[in-house]
């Protein structure tokens, strides 16, 4: 299913990137479920990402933000075991989950930990763009530069 985004950009500007959310969350629809994860709102403004990845160890896995996404990559150890297996139910394969994230989330650190890869994430605002009070003031208006102001006298 596609949908067509071309009426709202006849009368907004800047929201191709919420085009390219939906076509990256219908993607993210068709792609398989392994690792199976969980996200969490921790607080306000904190989340935590929850991977099952079993038989991963923190050299095997790559977390990486590039462009309002979070790619957590998964590497198949080489087994040096000489042993047969009988049957294989742990899933060991590799893998790259991808997740879009909002303006502003940053990684706040990952911990991997019997099995679960946590990722924590929180929204940081720039203090920029943070609502500020103006303070009004008594009396005359400041001028922005400090240009003198020159009195003109009729001849």
């Amino acid at each position: 299913m596609t949908y067509d985004f071309a009426p709202l950009f006849r009368t907004a500007i800047g929201f191709d990137r919420l085009a390219r959310l939906v076509d990256t969350a219908a993607e993210a629809a068709a792609t398989p479920a392994y690792p199976p994860y969980n996200i969490e709102k921790t607080g306000d403004d904190a989340y935590r990402l929850t991977m099952a990845v079993a038989g991963f160890g923190p050299e095997n896995i790559d977390i990486v933000v590039k462009d309002n996404t979070l790619f957590v990559t998964g590497r198949v150890a080489e087994d040096n075991a000489k042993s047969e297996v009988l049957h294989r139910g742990i899933a060991g394969r590799a893998f790259e989950r991808r997740f879009v994230l909002a303006d502003h989330i940053v990684v706040d650190g990952a911990d991997l930990k019997n099995g679960l890869l946590s990722v924590g994430l929180k929204r940081v605002v720039p203090e920029a763009l943070k609502p500020r009070r103006i303070t009004i003031g008594a009396g005359q208006p400041a001028i922005a530069n400090d240009s003198t102001v020159v009195e003109h006298k009729a001849a």
